[in-house]
């Protein structure tokens, strides 16, 4: 498995030329730009500690206004992505036990993502692969205002479902699995 900074390094690569170059979500590039995006990786496969490091998580966006949204990014575990589905279920219970609903949002990425319905051979599940499977945390004010002064926030989805099917499933996994190539760390 690569080191932390390589699985940061191949996440902000993702993110740059996949999310933001592609605008999968418009409201990623003025984080990228503003450097507002923390990146944790945590190697266990291990829930109990996964959830540990989502409530440190939690405490840190608490703490630091700085940082407008979290990546935790999960290399050594959840590779299925019906345990990983597992995972996020129970980190939504744990964002409500813990008090944080209204103030933070999970969303999902898998390297394997499947929509609901779809099947392996569609292409607009490579919207939401990346390169690891990984608990985004957003905050919920700063999201509801990004929300609000979009123009036609319902279309995302479907602009990119639309985009995805037109390039085809070869040009996504191509897509995707650039993330992996020549990345280098500090």
């Amino acid at each position: 498995m690569p080191s932390g900074k390589i699985v940061i390094a191949q996440t902000q690569k993702w993110i740059a030329e996949v999310v933001v170059a592609w605008n999968f979500c418009p409201f990623a590039a003025r984080e990228v730009k503003r450097g507002s995006i923390n990146y944790e990786v945590n190697n266990s496969a291990n829930t109990k500690k996964v959830l540990e490091s989502l409530i440190i998580q939690f405490n840190q966006l608490d703490s630091n206004t700085e940082i407008e949204t979290t990546l935790l990014i999960l290399p050594e575990g959840f590779s299925e992505f019906n345990d990983y589905l597992q995972l996020v279920n129970i980190a939504e219970d744990l964002l409500l036990a813990e008090k944080y609903e209204g103030i933070y949002q999970i969303a999902s990425f898998h390297p394997q993502y499947l929509f609901e319905g779809s099947d392996e051979t569609d292409p607009a599940n490579y919207t939401n692969r990346s390169p690891y499977p990984m608990l985004h945390i957003l905050r919920e004010e700063s999201l509801s205002k990004a929300i609000d002064s979009y123009t036609d926030v319902d279309s995302i989805s479907q602009r990119n479902i639309e985009y995805a099917k037109r390039k085809g499933l070869q040009y996504m996994k191509l897509l995707w699995q650039a993330s992996f190539s020549k990345t280098t760390a500090l």
